[in-house]
């Protein structure tokens, strides 16, 4: 079974998605968008669940350092709302705190150029929360 995995931004949406068994998450594509334009999120979200025969969605979920949930977080849930509504595909939301933090470590200790890590981060941020999401499910 494949999944996607989800960063969701307020201009971005960073996108991966896992092999056929569902062991290995890998960067796929990142989506630019108007301010806050989730629309056109859902629907790439849900053209991609089909492209790609994807029937989980894995959706990063903000939350503060003190695991309070705040307006970020809210969207996240309206988008698994939406996304629930207009199609069978499955939301699972995702902790993903420092998710970017991992990132951005990563590539800086890959001596990534900084305009590379500004392009890859958001779907970078998504293959950790994806491949957080295979590990814990596989146990």
């Amino acid at each position: 079974m494949k999944y996607i995995g989800l960063d969701l931004g307020s201009r971005t949406l960073g996108v991966a998605i896992s092999d056929e068994m569902g062991i290995l998450a890998r960067a796929y594509d990142t989506l630019r968008f108007y301010d806050d334009d989730y629309e056109k999120a859902i629907e790439y979200t849900i053209d991609i669940c089909k492209k790609e025969k994807v029937s989980i969605v894995v959706l990063g979920l903000p939350k503060h350092m003190n695991g309070d949930e705040g307006v970020r977080a809210q969207i996240s849930f309206d988008f698994k709302a939406e996304i629930e509504k207009r199609s069978d595909i499955k939301v699972v939301l995702m902790d993903e705190r420092l998710t970017t933090v991992i990132v951005d470590k990563a590539m800086i200790s890959a001596n990534v150029r900084r305009k590379d890590r500004h392009e890859k981060k958001d779907e970078m941020a998504a293959v950790v929360i994806l491949q957080n999401y295979l590990d814990k499910k596989s146990f």
